[in-house]
Formats: C-alpha cells, structure tokens, sequence
C-alpha cells in the first residue's frame, strides 16, 4: 500500500507505507540529504528514521535554517552528550532529567560526591568534545515499562523507574541509544551526536530538588547552552558578559539607587536617587499622556471580592492576588478584599460613574497605579520581577470604528516615548484569535484588520503570531532591542468587548439607544520598576543627563574653592538642574574614580584659579581630559542638556 506525502510547494509524491523520512531526503538530493537532521511530519517534529505510514505534509528540517526547531534539538542532545559524558567520567552518578531551556539546556545529576566544581565543568566539556567526535548514531527504540524498569533498576537508576512510572499508560517507553550509553527520551533526536557540533559551553551550576520537592533529594544541575555554530555561540557569550557587567542589581547597589530584603520580598526600596529617576520618569509621562488627550484618575488598591468576581479575576487570577481578609465590626461573616492585580476593572467604574454619550467617546482615561501581584519567590529579579509595582496602565473607551484610529494614535504615542528613552529598534506582534474564543468571526475579523492597518497607518511592520490572542479580542506586543540585543517586551494593546460587558459598561449611542463600548488596554513602558531596570541595563548606568539622578557634581582641588563651588552649586539648583557638592579633602583623581563608578554625567572641577576667572574645568563621563569653561556657558550648556525631550521639543516650538 502507499501513502501520499506533500511537500512544502504543494507537491506530493506516493511511497511505499513504512518509508522513513531519511529515504524520502536522500531520494530527492544527497547534498539536502547531509544538510537535513529532523522533519515535520503534518506540522510535528519527528526523528528523520521514523516510518511513514499515513498520507501527510513533510517538512525538512535543516542544521543551517537557524529555526528555533534546529536550535532546540541541538540543545536536547547536547544534554544526552552532557549526560553521557558524566556517567563515563562518574559512572556511580544517577541521570534524572536533561531539559531544553530559554538560551540553553541543563541536566539534573545525583551523586553522593556532592555537586560538581567548575573545574570538574571543564573535564566534562573535554568529554563531550571527545563524545560528539565519536559521531554514534541516535537510534529509537520501544520498550515494554517492565523491561524499561527492570533495566535501569539493573543499573541502580532509581530515579529513571521513577519516571518511567509516571509515564501515562496510554503513552509508549522510547528509548534513545547513542553509542553504548541509552536514555529514557520522548524525542525526537538529530541523526547522531555529530549533529551537536562543537558549538557548546557549560556555564555553571546550581542546586536543585528532585521533582522540585524540598522533602527529596538534592541533585547538581548542570547549565550549559549550544548553538549551530562558533561564531553565534561566542556572540551569546559576549552578550552573557555584557549583560552581567550591566546587571541592574550591581550598578543599583554602586549608584546607591534601590535596595531589597527579606523583609518585604518583591518590593523596592527606593532611595533619593533611584527614587528621583522614578519621578523624572513618572512626570514625562503624565506630561506626555496629558498632550495626547488622557485624563488621569486614581482607584483604590484594596477592592472587594465582588468586584473580581463580576470581573472574572477571581476565577482566573486569584492564585497571583494577595488576598485582605478584615473582620468588620458586627458583621457576620469576614470581607474578603483583594489588592488590585491591575486596574482595569477600577477603570471601568470610574466610566460607569454617570451617564456617557457618543460624544464622550474616545475616552482616554490614565492611571500610574499601584498594584501587588503575587510572584513565586524563585521568579523575582531585582526591579524586573517584583510583587509590587507601578503600571503606566491607561484604558480606552471607544466604538469598535474607533479602533483603528486609536491605535494608530497610541503607536505613535509609544514611538514618540521609546525614541525619547534611546530606543529606535523595536518590532510590533499582532496576536490573532485563539481557537478557543468568543465574538463572531466577523467582529474578529473587523478587530484584527484595524490593529494590522493601525500599524501600517503609523509606518511600522508587524508579525503576525495566529492564535495567541486572548479569548475575546487580539491584541499588539511591543518589543524593544536594547543595546547589547535582548529583547523585551514591554508595550501592549489589548482589544476587548468582554470587561465592558462582564461590568456592565454603556453608553447612549446617536441612535439615543445604549451600547457597549469596546476597551482598549495599553500600556507603553509596562511597569516602572521593570522600565527602570531596563534603562539602566541598556546604558549601563548612563543614564540621559534628563534622567540621571546626579547631573553634576560640583567638586573642589583645594579648600580655597569651598566657597566658589557652594555658590555654583546654588545656582544650579535654583535652575532645577541635580547638582552635588564634593568638598571633601581628598584627592582629585580619587574623587573622579568615585563620581565615575556612580555614574555621574558630568563633573565641574574648580580650584583656586576657576575660583578667581569664574571658571569651571568639565569633565564628562566616558571621555579622557577635561575642557575649562565659563561657568555660565557651562551652565546654559547643562540646563539644555538636562531638559527632558517633550519639553526641549515644546520649546523648540514656540521659538
């Protein structure tokens, strides 16, 4: 019997029934034939040798297309090599799970030695070189559960019965062979462990439970990354570097900017001068929302059950709220509040709060709300993952033909704000109706293409990622690149009929009847704690001169000078500009070095001399040498550099 298989152009071709896909490559050309480590069988990655046995739609996956497929089974094997590599050095050492992660793999190691060094790292690397030049091939076999039980109690793999055990019934046991050394494996595998390259590193590693479980054993986890070739993998180590010298948690411990403890896990701490580089931020903003039609408001953070109910977060959401349980005075039962997750269900209350027309519409309405999330401890991260934040949260109360307009106005908006905060990469997705959802077709239809012809409008492409909009409307992600080349998403619109409806929001329409309005969620920078780390990443603690929470310093050579820089000082206070005084009896060099390791943009330096001429000797951080200057040119000079964009470009303006 044959079957029929179709081929990426549309073409299809009768085989045989049972014909692998290592037959079907190598009878169409050898050289693909080389190139290619996996297939697509109808849209499921499958081991290139598995048999065909049904009709279907093939797709080669190639070593070279740089897919996140490929990516992803270099990785998956590269934990086998990692695996194999350890028990032939350590062979008393148990396996567990060897898993593919975001940027990299690991694998889950018990020995009674203790956990591995990173000198031990190095050898287990000189092993998997060693290993991948062996070039075994990974071949699939299905074994019964008893004889895959049997054979890894026979090796003492207490673990692996284990997990043989949770294997459902109805799922089948495959084993993976490499050589003389087997694993228990879903799959699938590249052809053999050549396929891995030698484009691989071990980058460190940590404790962890068994099965996550702090009542089970401890094992060593080992991390590692791999990549299809040298050059990508020594881009993500430079980028690795990189990433850990500009480490928001470092340069906000050296720039006296935050702290956190145990005390209040997920909050911030702010000092003077993070907490002034919140404000700088935060009065941008409000200036920038209010020119472009918001009106702010301000709700409560602790709301009662009924409200989360009605909304739908407390059967949807309740695992991440923190809950606020008081006993009320003669009341028989507790009230169960909730600190707001968010702030749009508050948002609708403000609208339903009198009577809206047509002509209210759109209705921009603005909130810097303060919101708790309930984060699992071993998710927070410095600033950028925190229990309690502050989101630039706005909702737009809109007709469903205001759409478009209003989201192109929005990503204009957010263009505007991004270029002012240094960040001119930045890619939109548009994420389309979910298989679960409701709404007609036709609404989603008429939803999608208004984002997708918002985002044309405004001059700006965009991907489109089908399915993964949310169950009542579509939605834009914001991503920005930052200047060592993460990516992060920070922006959003949201499309949504359902909150309106679930709340009871209406408006009278021309035709004097009420209607549902269409809600609009967005959100530019995402949350200030979580943007805030993001600057500081990207500059590295260089922050604009609009933004630095210590513009100048004002530091002096001799004592002399004392009183001269007290007085610059002054004025530049009075002009509004973040101004210091050092006056401390040291020297210059140390106080330079000091000043620079805070990232402070600019220093004035004067001494005797500066004092007689009115003189100031600028130095700026990241450039050799210093420059004398009029203290009032240096002066006009730093006022303009220190005035933030929207406003040096209002001026700009009106003159």
């Amino acid at each position: 019997m044959s079957i029929k298989v179709t081929f990426p152009d549309g073409a299809a071709r009768d085989y045989s029934r049972g014909t692998t896909g290592t037959e079907i490559v190598e009878g169409i050309s050898k050289s693909l034939a080389k190139k290619t480590v996996a297939m697509k069988w109808n849209g499921v990655l499958c081991d290139l040798a598995d048999a065909l046995n049904e009709d279907g739609k093939i797709e080669f996956v190639t070593r070279d297309s740089g897919s996140k497929d490929v990516l992803d089974l270099i990785r998956h094997d590269a934990a086998h090599v990692l695996a194999e590599a350890v028990q032939e050095l350590w062979p008393e050492t148990q396996v567990t799970i060897g898993p593919v992660i975001e940027n990299g793999f690991y694998y889950d190691f018990y020995r009674e030695a203790g956990p591995f060094t990173e000198d031990e790292l190095r050898v287990i690397e000189k092993k998997m070189s060693e290993i991948i030049d062996r070039g075994a091939a990974f071949t699939k076999e299905i074994w019964s559960r008893d004889q895959a039980k049997a054979w890894f109690a026979a090796k003492g793999e207490a673990f692996k019965v284990e997990l043989v055990d949770a294997i459902p019934a109805d799922q089948s046991i495959k084993m993976y062979k490499q050589g003389q050394w087997m694993d228990l494996c879903r799959g699938p595998h590249m052809r053999s462990v050549k396929d891995v390259g030698q484009a691989f590193k071990l980058t460190k590693v940590a404790g962890a439970y068994w099965r996550g479980d702090s009542n089970r054993e401890v094992l060593s986890r080992i991390y590692g990354t791999a990549f299809a070739t040298r050059e990508e993998l020594d881009a993500y180590l430079h980028m690795v570097e990189e990433a850990e010298k500009r480490d928001h948690r470092k340069l906000g411990r050296e720039m006296d900017l935050f702290h956190m403890q145990e005390e209040a896990p997920g909050q911030v701490f702010w000092h003077p001068k993070g907490w002034s580089i919140y404000v700088a931020l935060l009065d941008y903003m409000r200036r920038k929302q209010r020119a472009d039609g918001y009106v702010e408001v301000n709700t409560p953070q602790v709301v009662s059950r009924k409200l989360w109910e009605q909304s739908g977060h407390w059967d949807n959401y309740q695992e991440n709220m923190f809950i606020v349980e008081v006993d009320e005075e003669h009341a028989k039962t507790k009230a169960i509040n909730a600190l707001k997750p968010m702030n749009c269900p508050c948002h609708v209350q403000v609208f339903n709060h009198g009577l809206k027309s047509y002509r209210d519409l759109p209705l921009r309405m603005a909130e810097f709300g303060s919101c708790n999330r309930y984060e699992p401890s071993g998710a927070l991260h410095g600033i950028m993952r925190v229990r309690g934040f502050t989101q630039d949260d706005a909702h737009i109360f809109c007709t469903e033909d205001q759409i478009e307009a209003e989201t192109r106005k929005f990503i204009e908006l957010l263009a505007s704000v991004y270029a002012d905060l240094g960040f001119e990469g930045w890619r939109i997705k548009l994420s389309t109706r979910p298989e679960k959802r409701i709404g007609s077709e036709e609404s989603w239809d008429r939803a999608e293409a208004a984002l997708g012809n918002a985002c044309k409008a405004a001059g700006h492409d965009y991907t489109i990622f089908p399915g993964e909009g949310a169950f009542y409307g579509p939605k834009l992600e914001f991503v920005l690149t930052d200047a060592i080349g993460r990516d992060w998403q920070c922006g959003t619109l949201q499309v949504d009929p359902n909150l309106p409806e679930r709340l009871d929001a209406e408006y009278v329409g021309a035709d004097g009847a009420k209607h549902r309005p269409i809600m609009l969620h967005r959100a530019v920078l995402g949350s200030f704690e979580r943007f805030i780390g993001i600057l500081i990443e990207n500059s590295s603690g260089k922050l604009p001169m609009w933004l630095a929470p210590t513009q100048v310093v004002v530091t002096t050579i001799v004592s002399e000078a004392d009183e001269y820089a007290e007085k610059l000082v002054r004025q530049l206070r009075d002009a509004g500009i973040r101004a210091e005084i050092d006056t401390r009896n040291e020297k210059i060099n140390y106080k330079v070095r000091e000043h620079s390791v805070a990232k402070v943009p600019l220093l004035f330096v004067v001494g005797k001399r500066e004092a007689e001429e009115g003189t100031v000797s600028v130095r700026r951080l990241g450039t050799e040498g210093q420059q004398v200057r009029p203290f009032m040119d240096a002066f006009v000079d730093l006022v303009a550099e220190a005035t933030p964009p929207d406003l040096r470009a209002a001026a700009a303006k009106v003159a």
